[in-house]
Order: C-alpha cells, then sequence, then structure tokens
C-alpha cells in the first residue's frame, strides 16, 4: 500500500532541495560537517513591519508579557534541567527507560520521534513563526532593532528541518538592561507554551466534543513491544488493537489501564485482540516495583460512527478528524518545543537566559561566562546522550 504520509515527505524535501540550490548565492551556510551537516539561513524582511505595529500599539501589555515570560523562562529552565538529569539516572539504572529527547521527524527510525508528515510540517512552520516572531515583537517593544527575518533550514546532506528566525542587533541587545535581555530571549519559548495551553482549551471545549459526536473507540492499539519486556513473548504484533482483558471489555485506554492497575507483578492477564489472543505474565515497573508492567507503548484507536457515515458520507467526518489530530500535534510540538528551548545549554534561548544570570551571580562578566559555559556543556551532553541512547537502545 502506498504512503501518501512518505510521498508527500519525499516531495516536500525534493523541493526545498530545488529552492535551497536555486537561493545558494542568498543563502548563508554555517558549516558544521558540511555537506554532511549544516545550517542554512535565507534573510529576508518579513514580517518586520508588523512586529513594528504590534510593539507599538499596545507597549504597556508586551512589557508585562516579557516579565511574566522571564518568570515562566527560569521555571522552565529549572524544571528542565531536572528532568534531563533524572532522564540520565533512569537511563543508567532503569532498564525499560526511554529517553526523555529525541529527534521529532516526519518518518520512522530508531530513536526518533514520529509525526505523521503533514502534522509534521504544519506544525513546525506555526511553531517556528509564533516562536521567532515572539522575539522580534518584545525587541521592538524595548526599541531594539531587528535587521532581519526569514528562513532556515537545517541539513543532512539535503535541507531536512524548517524553520523560521528574526535576527535582532545582538550588539544592541548586550547593552541593554538584564530586564530587557531576557524578556526578548525567553518570549519565543513563552509564547510556544502559552499556544500549547490555548490549543489544549479550544481542545477540550470545541474539538473532544466534535470528535465524541462522531467517532466512537474501538480498541486499544500497540504502537510498541519493548524488547526483553513482559509482553516481548507473548507473540503481540504492532498493529493489533486490544479490545478485552480477562473476558471484559476494554475498547479504550482508560479501561485498559484500571484492569493493568487492580494486578500485581507475577500476575497473568489474558489480552483479546482484533486477532489473537495473548497471554501475559505481567512484570514489575522498573520506576516502581509495586505496580504491574507489561512493557509496550499504546494509542487509542477510533473509527466514525456508522449512523454519522449514513448521514454526512465519510468527508466532512473524516475532516473533523484530521483537524483532531493536527491540534493534538500543535500541542505536544509547541510544549515540547518551548521547554526544550528553556533548556540551559549553549545558543538556544534558555542557554542565553542563564548566561545572563551567571554574569549577574558572579558580577563579572569572564567569570560568569565560564560558569555559563561548563553548565552548558554538561547539558548539551545530557541532550545528546538521550538521543544516542534512543538510537542504539
Amino acid at each position: 500500500m502506498v504512503d501518501g504520509q512518505l510521498i508527500g515527505a519525499i516531495i516536500f524535501f525534493f523541493i526545498l532541495t530545488i529552492f535551497v540550490y536555486r537561493k545558494r548565492k542568498d543563502i548563508e551556510f554555517q558549516k558544521i560537517l558540511f555537506p554532511l551537516l549544516y545550517f542554512a539561513m535565507l534573510r529576508t524582511q518579513l514580517g518586520v513591519g508588523l512586529m513594528d505595529k504590534m510593539a507599538k500599539k499596545w507597549p504597556r501589555f508586551w512589557k508585562w508579557f516579557g516579565i511574566i515570560g522571564i518568570v515562566v523562562g527560569f521555571l522552565g529552565m529549572v524544571g528542565i534541567a531536572i528532568l534531563l538529569i533524572q532522564n540520565l539516572w533512569k537511563i543508567i539504572f532503569v532498564p525499560a527507560a526511554v529517553p526523555g529527547v529525541g529527534l521529532v521527524l516526519p518518518f520512522k527510525v530508531k530513536g526518533g520521534f514520529y509525526v505523521p508528515f503533514f502534522y509534521w510540517i504544519i506544525s513546525i512552520f506555526i511553531i517556528a513563526v509564533v516562536h521567532e516572531f515572539a522575539h522580534g515583537v518584545i525587541a521592538r517593544s524595548h526599541n531594539m532593532k531587528v535587521k532581519s527575518s526569514g528562513f532556515a533550514f537545517l541539513g543532512i546532506i539535503v535541507p531536512v528541518i524548517p524553520a523560521a528566525f528574526v535576527e535582532p542587533d545582538e550588539k544592541e541587545i548586550v547593552k541593554r538592561s538584564n530586564t530587557q535581555q531576557l524578556s526578548v530571549y525567553a518570549a519565543g519559548a513563552f509564547t510556544n507554551i502559552l499556544l500549547a495551553i490555548l490549543i489544549l482549551g479550544l481542545t477540550a471545549s470545541v474539538i473532544a466534543p466534535a470528535v465524541n459526536s462522531i467517532a466512537e473507540f474501538n480498541g486499544v492499539e500497540f504502537v510498541d513491544v519493548l524488547k526483553d519486556m513482559p509482553a516481548d513473548a507473548s507473540g503481540i504484533v504492532i498493529g493489533e488493537k486490544i479490545i478485552s482483558a480477562d473476558g471484559n471489555q476494554t475498547t479504550t485506554v482508560e479501561a485498559l489501564t484500571k484492569v493493568l492497575d487492580s494486578k500485581k507483578p507475577g500476575d497473568k492477564v489474558i489480552l483479546g485482540t482484533n486477532s489473537s489472543n495473548h497471554t501475559i505474565t505481567l512484570g514489575a515497573n522498573p520506576e516502581n516495583a509495586s505496580k504491574a508492567y507489561m512493557g509496550i507503548s499504546l494509542t487509542q484507536s477510533s473509527d466514525l460512527k456508522p449512523g454519522i457515515v449514513q448521514k454526512y458520507g465519510t468527508f466532512l467526518p473524516n475532516s473533523i478528524m484530521w483537524i483532531a489530530g493536527l491540534f493534538y500535534w500543535l500541542y505536544v510540538l509547541n510544549l515540547g518545543v518551548g521547554l526544550f528551548n528553556l533548556a540551559p545549554l549553549g545558543p538556544i534561548d534558555g542557554g542565553r537566559m542563564l548566561k545572563v544570570a551567571t554574569q549577574v551571580i558572579f558580577r563579572d562578566q569572564k567569570r560568569g561566562d565560564k560558569a555559563w559555559k561548563y553548565v552548558s556543556m554538561f547539558f548539551l551532553g545530557l541532550v545528546l546522550i538521550n538521543i544516542m541512547f534512543g538510537f542504539f537502545k
């Protein structure tokens, strides 16, 4: 069967490669391991005028937006730092641990976080535009010059991940007060987190009721089976749908979870699927030895209600289901990208905030920058370990 997502991805990467080649004279290449790994930037003035208008129209609002963003930014930085350290401990000591950081890709590879292509490209575009636009608006609200905006591409031989950027005048930023610097750096991630919250609210109030009115749950689908875990030897095949547990109907994740919560390590559970029955002797949860554990990844499966198809056909209901999927990925990726950008490492937003903070803490730029480099390198190492662990697990 032809995979439309894969075909779409191939066509997109092909067009993107031609675009970068034709615009190569106007593109600035940052050669990391060129031509294997590089970053390409195409500078424009798109959106700069709109940033100006918005900044001048609501100056008081953007001032408080920036201050709240700083608070959220540092809280997020601490949270992400703790999670990265905890995940390193799990990778070392917990056999079934999964990496806390992974590459978000529109194709399935070991160690990557797969997002269907069309959801991926739309989400990445919205996330990047909102993130960078917020940086620009806050910079202009403090009368900082925005030199350019534009498009960027991370290339692994060919351009793979598109992005957007806004380029405030860095020499001007470092001359401003710590509050102004921090508000510019925190704006992008803070806006992504706010957008994730907004999407969650819209999903709960509008999208979820619409989906519930046209769809019904028809099972819990296996997405992955962890190697050497209890379910690994049961013959479960990825794609099978659980419809019962111990003879009781369990077509929802919630119902299946209730059954498993009633079990203890060593107990058996009989799972009925759409194609077979599997008896699994449950193990101990690596993170809580008192809880039962199967070692599988699951997702909720659903289908359109028969009456809905008869009344409306399939196009409109399937469109609503597709939009619901888009909202899900917009929520997950906005929150994930926003929080990751607050990690205290390198040139990303959290790293820049940390650099300002260390200079204040040490009351000396050289000592502060030295501390910033050590902390940044430590967390960069944690991120790389997580990514590599996913590929080689």
